[in-house]
C-alpha cells in the first residue's frame, strides 16, 4: 500500500509538472501568435490570442489547433483607396487551424466572429468634417454636415442607411437630402455625408463581413469565412 501511495504521489506530481509546462508553452505560443497576427496585417492597436484545447503540446506536434480566439482592439487600417477606418473591437474564433511545418503561419477551416465600429470611429473615418450618430433604427445613422451655399453656411442632419458592399466595405448613403429649392444643395450635402470605407486591410485573408446593424452603441458587424488565414 505504501508503494502504491508513492506511485500515485509521483504520478500526481508529474502530471502537475507536465500541465505547468503545457500552460507555459501555450502562453508563449499565444504571445508569439498575437505579434504575428498584428505585424502580418500591419495593424495598429492591441491583439490578444487564446488557444483552446488541452493539452496544447500534442496539438502543436500534430500541427493542428482545435480553436484559436483572436481579439483586436483599436484596429486602424487603410483600404485600397488609402482612407483609414478604425474598428474599436474585432473578435473572431478560428476553428480547426492547420499550422505550417515551421509554425510561422496557419489557416483555419472556418472562422466566425463580430466587430464594433463606434460612431466616433465613423465620424473620424468620414474625413469630411461631419458628425455621425445613431439614426434611431437598425441600419440607420444620422449624419450632420455644414456646407457653404451662396455665401451662407447651412447645417443639415440627414438620416442615412449604412450597409455592406462586397463583404469588405461599409457604405453610408443619405436617404433624402432637403434642398429647400436651392439648386446644387443636395449635391453639396451628399459630397459631405455620403462615403464608403473599405475594411479589407483590417480583416484576416478569407474573413468577410456578412451582416451589419446599428444601435445606440455603434455599428455591429458579423464576420465569417472559410480557409481563413490566421497568420502569415
Amino acid at each position: 500500500m505504501r508503494f502504491l501511495r508513492v506511485v500515485v504521489i509521483i504520478a500526481v506530481v508529474l502530471a502537475g509538472i507536465l500541465a505547468g509546462v503545457d500552460r507555459l508553452a501555450v502562453g508563449y505560443a499565444e504571445d508569439k501568435l498575437a505579434a504575428k497576427v498584428q505585424s502580418g496585417r500591419g495593424l495598429a492597436g492591441e491583439t490578444d490570442v487564446d488557444i483552446h484545447g488541452f493539452p496544447f503540446l500534442t496539438q502543436a506536434l500534430d500541427h493542428r489547433l482545435e480553436q484559436v480566439d483572436v481579439k483586436l482592439r483599436g484596429v486602424s487600417a487603410a483600404g485600397p483607396d488609402g482612407r483609414k477606418i478604425r474598428i474599436s473591437e474585432l473578435g473572431a474564433r478560428f476553428h480547426d487551424v492547420k499550422l505550417d511545418s515551421g509554425y510561422t503561419s496557419g489557416k483555419a477551416a472556418r472562422a466566425d466572429g463580430s466587430a464594433l465600429i463606434t460612431y466616433a470611429d465613423l465620424t473620424e473615418a468620414s474625413q469630411n468634417g461631419v458628425t455621425v450618430t445613431y439614426g434611431g433604427a437598425p441600419g440607420k445613422v444620422k449624419v450632420t454636415a455644414s456646407v457653404e451655399v451662396l455665401g451662407r453656411t447651412l447645417t443639415r442632419s440627414v438620416v442615412s442607411t449604412i450597409s455592406l458592399v462586397d463583404g469588405t466595405t461599409v457604405r453610408v448613403r443619405a436617404d433624402e437630402v432637403p434642398g429647400e429649392g436651392v439648386p446644387g444643395v443636395e449635391t453639396l450635402v451628399r459630397k459631405r455625408t455620403d462615403f464608403d470605407r473599405n475594411l479589407d486591410g483590417a480583416l484576416p485573408a478569407g474573413l468577410k463581413l456578412s451582416k451589419l446593424t446599428s444601435d445606440e452603441g455603434g455599428v455591429h458587424l458579423v464576420v465569417d469565412g472559410s480557409d481563413v488565414a490566421l497568420a502569415g
